[in-house]
């Protein structure tokens, strides 16, 4: 196992950076993870925030994160042309040691209003999965990841995910993003344990890890039930540190241990401490259980050859775009499911017969929120 770095995801948010910056001066935050693709809105990047950037970028110990993508989108859009343009621009003003993106499609009329949702696990997914990936490595010349889901639709894609993940990976010699909370997320909302969930990924491909809060939700669809959300706006609960200090052990190319917090989660003087708790708290058992020999797997690129030709599928495409309409407009639960049954998902490769009602009603709830704005 390499040495891991205590890291932070740092953006430009003015409670996150208040609650990291005592952790900066204490030279606590070995590395950070920036979501370079979030400044969309913002017209001009503070100097000192660049300055930050610089400063780590400089040391290797600066890592990208994507938000914006869509990675499975069965068009090829304008808008993803626009993000690789984007992060081929970044890459050449910082040095990224690695470059990540969240797995799903994104619903709403354009990227910043859209949600990450799931898609059906088939040959076609694969082969646009893939396409992208390469794109984003083609054009950022350093290792590229994807992080596991928090969100599944049914138990069966929970069980499939992390091979599908690894069959994503291979060609471009990737990594993945194992995030802690999203674990947390899938064992309660699908009752497993850790040990059954961390049998169905290959572990061997972790090279950064993620912990975070979130919350709960009371579904309506199946009163008594209880959905756990990965909002990223509370602390990190004790069950994801219990997670942290088994999973430590078990990826050997892990380099980077992440706390993520939104800036709406650290508004207060207390949620600010319990912030930089948390950061402790994952340092020491990063500490615990660290040393210094060298990795597994670096995930530097290989020689690939970019397809001519990007992949698309135009069924997928319109189907992602009507899964996302039923989702956003919807005034009830009824409402989703009518619509489903009546579309062209039904007795498809989505399998939206097996879906959880728990898990449809929360979809919607995430793309109604997304749909008003990205925070």
């Amino acid at each position: 196992m390499s040495q891991i770095f205590s890291s932070v995801a740092c953006n430009l948010d003015n409670n996150l950076l208040a609650a990291c910056l005592p952790l900066m001066e204490a030279a606590s935050v070995e590395a950070i993870e920036w979501s370079f693709d979030t400044l969309y809105a913002v017209e001009e990047v503070p100097a000192w925030f660049e300055e930050l950037l610089t400063a780590y970028s400089q040391e290797n110990r600066l890592i990208g994160h994507g938000v914006f993508f869509s990675i499975f989108s069965g068009r090829w859009l304008p808008e993803q042309q626009q993000w690789l343009h984007h992060l081929k621009k970044i890459s050449q003003q910082y040095r990224f040691d690695h470059v990540t993106e969240h797995f799903g499609f994104m619903t709403g009329k354009d990227f910043h209003q859209g949600a990450p949702l799931n898609i059906p696990y088939t040959a076609v997914t694969l082969d646009i999965g893939r396409d992208r990936l390469k794109r984003m490595q083609d054009t950022c010349r350093c290792p590229v990841g994807l992080e596991n889901l928090a969100f599944a639709y049914s138990l069966e894609e929970v069980k499939r995910h992390g091979d599908f993940l690894n069959e994503l990976l291979e060609p471009v010699n990737g990594f993945i993003i194992l995030d802690l909370h999203n674990f947390y997320c899938q064992a309660h909302n699908f009752e497993l344990s850790f040990d059954e969930l961390k049998s169905l990924y290959p572990l061997h491909r972790v090279r950064e890890i993620h912990i975070s809060g979130g919350s709960w939700d009371h579904s309506e669809a199946m009163p008594g039930k209880t959905v756990r959300r990965d909002t990223h706006d509370n602390a990190v609960p004790d069950t994801v540190f219990s997670y942290l200090d088994k999973a430590i052990d078990l990826c050997p190319s892990l380099k980077y241990v992440v706390l993520e917090q939104l800036g709406t989660g650290l508004t207060t003087v207390d949620s600010q401490v319990a912030f930089r708790n948390d950061f402790l708290r994952m340092n020491q058992l990063i500490k615990n259980n660290n040393n210094t020999s060298l990795p597994e797997n670096s995930f530097l690129p290989q020689p690939l050859q970019l397809p001519a030709q990007v992949r698309e599928d135009e069924s997928l495409y319109q189907q992602q775009l009507e899964l996302s309409h039923i989702l956003e407009a919807a005034v009830s639960f009824d409402a989703v499911m009518c619509a489903l049954q009546a579309s062209s998902l039904a007795h498809s490769d989505w399998q939206i017969e097996r879906w959880d009602p728990a898990m449809i009603e929360t979809a919607a709830k995430i793309a109604q929120k997304w749909k008003h704005g990205w925070t």
